[in-house]
């Protein structure tokens, strides 16, 4: 047998789907469910939380699983993160598609979703940040991988949402999505057998043979005596 907590989150999304959000009371949701006012606000503190029941959860679940990441496999954490939040909507499936519509009209759910967002954001923007050190210059790139997994996630959700892929085109869009997100900014310039370079041609008539040791050493790979 389905728990309060299942059946209310149930019959919210049904009413809310059936009539609207603003015109669902709470006793309408209590009573599609089979239980009392007090026991709605013993699970919830609000009608907008039963729209986003699993937040809390489905977060801890992104930290946890980028805090098993290691130095060697923080892309791959990320990536993996990332997926985490894209499966529970796939495995929702009507229910988040009302929740999409619903944060469409609604200005308070949308402003709700946008704070979940930014909450999703921060996780990976610190997790890169520390990755990366920690300097004050690495900030701006973790500010940027950070949007760009959100940025990649949401596009691919929203067109599953808008029923223009399935759940297996979105699991394959994904993956191309978050292989541009890691080739543009998931790479540590420091990681061990990696170094970063810039390379300025310019012309000159200084023989090659002249030149050819700077370069190595510029390189890092000075010549030997």
């Amino acid at each position: 047998m389905a728990s309060s907590r299942q059946r209310l989150i149930e019959a919210a999304f049904a009413l809310f789907d059936e009539r609207g959000f603003e015109e669902t009371t709470v006793e309408d949701v209590a009573e599609r469910a089979g239980v009392g006012r007090t026991t709605f606000f013993r699970v919830f503190k609000s009608k907008e939380d039963v729209i986003f029941p699993d937040h809390a959860v489905l977060l801890a679940a992104v930290r946890d699983r980028l805090a098993t990441a290691t130095d060697a496999t923080a892309s791959v954490a990320v990536t993996e993160a990332a997926r985490l939040v894209l499966k529970h909507h796939l495995a929702e499936g009507d229910r988040a598609r009302i929740r999409y519509r619903l944060t469409r009209s609604v200005p308070t759910l949308r402003a709700r979703e946008i704070a979940s967002q930014q909450q999703y954001q921060r996780t990976f923007r610190e997790f890169v940040h520390d990755w990366l050190g920690s300097a004050p210059h690495t900030a701006l790139r973790a500010e940027l991988l950070a949007n760009a997994v959100i940025t990649a996630h949401n596009h691919v959700l929203r067109r599953w949402l808008r029923d223009q892929i399935d759940a297996q085109a979105a699991n394959a869009e994904f993956d191309v999505a978050m292989a541009h997100v890691v080739s543009l900014h998931g790479t540590r310039p420091d990681a061990p057998g990696e170094r970063e370079a810039t390379l300025v041609v310019l012309r000159t008539t200084r023989p090659l043979a002249q030149m050819l040791p700077a370069l190595r050493e510029i390189a890092g790979h000075p010549l030997q005596d």
